[in-house]
C-alpha cells in the first residue's frame, strides 16, 4: 500500500502541473476525454459495445418485468435519476424486504471502472455482475426460465436481438443480461476533477487543490484510487473498529476485504459504507480516517477533503426512459409472493 505523504508533495513546485504529477504518482487515473481513449476502457472485446446492444440494454435495464413480481427493475435498486443507486441504507428487493445482510446498493454510474463487482468483490466484471440480482430471492426473485421467457414472449424484443447480434443469435439468460451490462458500461460520469488530470488546470480551484493534497497527504488514495477512485478489494477496519460494524452481518470475502466504494459523485450517493449506516458525507470521512488511517482528523482537513471530493461530482449522461415492447398473452404474469 503505497501513502504519498506531503513530504513527497513539498518536492515537487505546488503549481496545479506539479499537483497532477502528485496525483499521479498517487494511483489517481483521469476518465479519459478522447472518445477512442474511452472506449479502449470501457468496451469488452468479446461482446463490442454498439448502439443498438446500448439501446437494448437499456430497455432491459428499465424493464420490471424481468423480476418475479413485475415490479423491481435494475433501476429500482441503481437508480439513474438518483445518482444510480436508491437512497436508502439497505436495498430494498422481492416482497419489500431489505437485504438480509442489510447491504447498501452501490452505485453503477462509473462501474465498468472497478476491478471488482459487489461488496465481497466475487464478479470480475459486470456481466457477471448483472447475472446476480435477477436471480436473488432478497432482490428480484426471478428465473433464468423466467427471464428468458419474459424476452421471448414479445416478439420487439427478439427482433432487437437479432437487430443487435444477428439472426442467429441465441437469446439465453447469459446474452440478455450481457446486454444489459453493456449499457451498463456507458454510464461515465467525467468531472472536473478529471478536467484537472486532463490539462485544465483552472477547473478546480484553490481551495478544492488544497483539498486533493490532504487527501492524498493523509493516505486517503492508498485505497480510494484509480479511475474510479475506488473498484478493488482491501483490507477493512485497519486502524480501528467501524463504529457501526454490528448492524448487518456482512465481514467480507474470504479473507476478510471488502470492495472500496467508489468516491465519485458522493453528493448523489449517501448513505454511505457497506450497510448504509452514515448519512453525512462529514462523518463518512471522519470515520474513515479514524477506521483506516488511525487519524482523528481536524476539522480543516475534513472541510478541504469535502471540498476535494466535490470536483469528483460528474457530467451524468442523458438518458432518455425508454417505451418497453408491449406485454402478450404468453408474457409470464407477475407473481408478488
Amino acid at each position: 500500500m503505497k501513502i504519498v505523504t506531503l513530504s513527497v508533495i513539498a518536492s515537487v513546485a505546488l503549481s496545479a502541473s506539479g499537483l497532477v504529477q502528485v496525483a499521479d504518482k498517487a494511483g489517481l487515473k483521469s476518465i479519459p476525454e478522447s472518445t477512442l481513449e474511452l472506449l479502449k476502457l470501457t468496451d469488452n472485446p468479446k461482446n463490442p459495445i454498439t448502439e443498438s446492444k446500448v439501446e437494448l440494454g437499456k430497455k432491459l435495464y428499465f424493464d420490471p418485468r424481468l423480476s418475479k413480481s413485475g415490479l423491481i427493475s435494475c433501476n429500482t435498486c441503481h437508480n439513474l435519476a438518483e445518482g444510480g443507486d436508491d437512497g436508502v441504507s439497505a436495498a430494498i428487493g422481492h416482497a419489500w424486504r431489505a437485504n438480509p445482510h442489510h447491504l447498501n446498493s452501490p452505485t453503477v454510474y462509473n462501474a465498468v471502472f472497478f476491478d471488482s463487482q459487489f461488496w465481497d468483490g466475487r464478479d470480475p466484471d459486470l456481466e457477471k455482475q448483472a447475472q446476480g440480482p435477477i436471480l436473488a430471492a432478497p432482490e428480484m426473485a426471478a428465473s433464468k426460465e423466467h427471464v428468458v421467457s419474459t424476452v421471448l414472449s414479445m416478439p420487439a424484443y427478439v427482433d432487437e436481438f437479432k437487430e443487435a447480434y444477428g439472426d442467429s443469435v441465441q437469446i439465453d439468460y447469459e446474452t440478455i443480461t450481457a446486454t444489459i451490462a453493456t449499457f451498463e458500461r456507458t454510464l461515465v460520469t467525467p468531472s472536473r476533477f478529471d478536467d484537472f488530470l486532463n490539462g485544465k488546470h483552472n477547473a478546480i480551484d484553490k481551495e478544492e487543490k488544497r483539498g486533493l493534497e490532504i487527501f492524498i497527504d493523509r493516505g486517503c488514495a492508498s485505497c480510494h484510487n484509480g479511475i474510479a477512485l475506488g473498484g478493488s478489494m482491501s483490507a477493512f477496519e485497519v486502524a480501528n473498529k467501524y463504529k457501526y460494524a454490528s448492524l448487518g452481518d456482512f465481514s467480507g470475502d474470504k479473507n476478510s476485504q471488502v470492495k472500496v466504494p467508489t468516491l465519485r459523485n458522493l453528493s448523489a450517493t449517501a448513505p454511505y459504507f457497506h450497510n448504509g449506516a452514515i448519512w453525512s458525507l462529514d462523518e463518512a470521512i471522519v470515520e474513515m480516517g479514524r477506521v483506516q488511517l488511525g487519524l482523528d482528523l481536524n476539522r480543516t482537513d475534513v472541510d478541504s477533503i469535502k471540498k476535494f471530493l466535490g470536483t469528483l461530482d460528474g457530467r451524468v449522461p442523458q438518458v432518455i426512459y425508454p417505451i418497453l415492447p408491449a406485454s402478450t398473452e404468453s408474457t409470464p404474469r407477475p407473481d408478488a409472493n
